[in-house]
């Protein structure tokens, strides 16, 4: 489990969040919404110990993350973020197996190839394991990423707009196979999505952010009425209901 209380964080003099009190409940997929500025990816790269705050607490386990070392950490949680560099050179399999590194001289490390080649394969990459990843497309690229997260093999998966670059095809399919992932294996996931509907149908938990303070926190389905929509986004967007679901369209 995961235990924010009172978190703010700023850049400068410019407030970014604002006394954020929330819980990421172990072994479900939490996704954050809110609209472009809002704190979205500033609060998932706290979690992720990728930034440092200064006021309030981030607990994961009864543990102040800001007291366990980044090697600790990597092997309890990983991030895929928006924004990655790598050597062009480098292969598709190489870069997976880097998901690795954190079990380095570790009873682990023996578990190596089993979880590169399991990820290559739920991550449809097997084919292009040997490619140079200069070679590849912006969504095969993305689907990389998340094999190497998924290789590190933790119990936290922080997920920065994931199917970014992705067609709706390879988007559902990458939502999909996070889903079965916690369901398998009761990994926890933090994500940042767009769609809103994405998020109320691969979601257990949405967090909605408002100008770097929460605004909602709580199921799917309570999210989904107008007021909350014209808050977080500002705007109105149609709701429909077909067979007992509802969706938004933005129409």
């Amino acid at each position: 489990m995961i235990q924010v209380e009172n978190l703010s964080f700023s850049y400068g003099k410019k407030e970014i969040l604002n006394t954020l009190s929330l819980t990421v409940k172990k072994g479900e997929i939490t996704t954050i919404l809110g609209e472009n500025g809002c704190g979205k990816s500033t609060l998932l790269n706290l979690l992720s110990k990728h930034l440092t705050y200064k006021k309030g607490s981030i607990q994961m386990d009864g543990k102040e993350i800001k007291d366990i070392s980044f090697r600790q950490f990597s092997k309890m949680a990983a991030l895929v973020s928006q924004h990655n560099t790598v050597p062009d050179s480098i292969t598709v399999k190489e870069l997976v197996e880097y998901g690795r590194i954190p079990h380095q001289h570790t009873r682990e490390a023996k578990n190596d190839s089993l979880y590169v080649n399991q990820a290559l394969e739920e991550c449809n990459l097997m084919e292009l394991a040997h490619m140079p990843v200069s070679a590849l497309s912006g969504g095969q690229m993305q689907r990389v990423w998340i094999a190497m997260a998924m290789a590190q093999n933790t119990e936290v998966l922080f997920l920065d707009e994931p199917t970014t670059y992705l067609d709706l095809k390879h988007q559902v399919e990458l939502l999909r196979l996070i889903k079965r992932w916690k369901e398998t294996r009761g990994v926890t996931v933090v994500m940042i999505l767009h769609d809103i509907n994405q998020a109320l149908h691969f979601s257990d938990q949405i967090i909605a952010l408002k100008g770097g303070s929460l605004y909602f926190a709580g199921k799917p389905e309570k999210f989904l009425e107008q007021k909350h929509i014209r808050e977080v986004y500002g705007m109105d967007l149609t709701i429909l209901e077909q067979e007992s679901k509802r969706f938004v369209i933005g129409i």
